[in-house]
């Protein structure tokens, strides 16, 4: 049994209310010029005896009728019943079921994501993207889904998340959740191929954009990183790896959990890009930025903009410009931090720091 989306609901019920429209003005031009034409009536009598008819209010006829125009009468008068019982029908439909409705709130919506920017989009809304959207709204970043299918589109509405009902492999979906606008794209559909489909589209649309993809095999891995993701995620793969964690270092597993992931925790991690135009450390060593003395955040590690990672840097590692510093803090630590090294927005610019 085919399941059809609302789109398609809302534009069949608008196609068949826009025909019952047609039907019934056709019915009215009838009755009009059958009185106009065939009775030699003045054409506001004409329209006034159709209008009167149609709506069956009981007024006298406007002159007296031959056997004919009485037999057409009652013909108008039933087609005018059915058409007007038709409409009738149809805007019930639309009033029980809610179209207009939501029709209203998807309206609104679109207004909202057309006013969307640095916001991330979730292609499907399986098991792995649930937890994805919880993150991403426990840290109050903006996202946009994408799933084609009605029930977990529904399930994703039901939580408050903004929704695009479609097949995220297309552009046009991309395009209408803002893809040039986004700063990162997860890509957590079940199937590999679909990943990788999504992937090159999103590159191609947004070449700057951060594309995240989960795989399921160590060969679909490769071939996401080949088509441009910039982080591949195995579930399977990832999965092992923290159970062996927690097994071996289970107290180190609780810190690194406590940091990164839930709502309700204490010290958080952030990234902070130094752009020489804002920042006024770039240039000094950290002793000289005294970033830990001002803020209390501590600088775990730098990635130079080669790609080097520098893990525990001393009070004699320089700061240099397209330097991304990891550090870690509390909420306030951390805003007081990206006060001091700028203002800057934090890497990648999806928001500050959460209080």
């Amino acid at each position: 049994m085919a399941v059809y989306s609302f789109e398609e609901k809302y534009r069949r019920l608008r196609q068949e209310l826009l025909g019952g429209a047609i039907a019934l003005g056709g019915v009215f031009c009838l009755g009009t010029l059958w009185y106009y034409v065939i009775e030699k009536w003045s054409f506001t009598e004409a329209a006034y005896m159709t209008m009167i008819t149609l709506s069956t209010v009981g007024f006298s006829e406007v002159r007296p009728l031959d056997d004919n125009s009485r037999l057409f009468t009652i013909f108008l008068i039933l087609m005018g019943v059915i058409t007007i019982g038709y409409i009738v029908n149809r805007l019930t439909e639309a009033l029980i079921q809610g179209y207009f409705q939501e029709g209203i709130r998807q309206r609104q919506e679109k207004r909202l994501i057309d006013t969307l920017e640095h916001h991330c989009i979730v292609c499907g809304y399986g098991r792995t993207a649930r937890q994805v959207a919880l993150e991403f709204q426990a840290e109050d970043v903006p996202f946009v889904i994408i799933d084609s299918r009605p029930e977990q589109v529904e399930e994703a509405k039901q939580l408050g998340y903004i929704v695009i009902q479609g097949d995220a492999t297309l552009d046009e979906c991309l395009i209408n959740a803002k893809i040039d606008k986004a700063v990162c794209l997860v890509s957590a559909l079940t199937s590999d191929a679909e990943n990788l489909y999504t992937v090159l589209s999103a590159k191609t649309l947004n070449p700057k954009i951060r594309a995240i993809a989960r795989a399921s095999t160590e060969e679909a891995v490769l071939k996401l990183q080949r088509a441009g993701a910039d982080a591949v995620v195995s579930p399977y793969i990832t999965g092992g790896k923290r159970l062996a964690a927690a097994a071996l270092r289970p107290q180190v597993m609780d810190f690194v959990d406590g940091i990164l992931t839930g709502s309700d925790r204490t010290f958080y991690m952030e990234e902070f890009l130094l752009d020489p135009k804002f920042c006024p450390c770039v240039g000094q060593t950290l002793s000289e930025a005294r970033l830990r003395l001002q803020s209390g955040a501590l600088v775990l590690a730098i990635r130079r903009s080669d790609g080097t990672l520098l893990g525990g840097p001393t009070g004699e590692t320089q700061l240099m410009a397209g330097d991304l510093l990891i550090c870690m803090g509390t909420p306030e630590q951390l805003r007081q931090l990206n006060q001091i090294l700028g203002p800057i927005t934090p890497s990648p610019a999806l928001r500050p720091p959460r209080h």
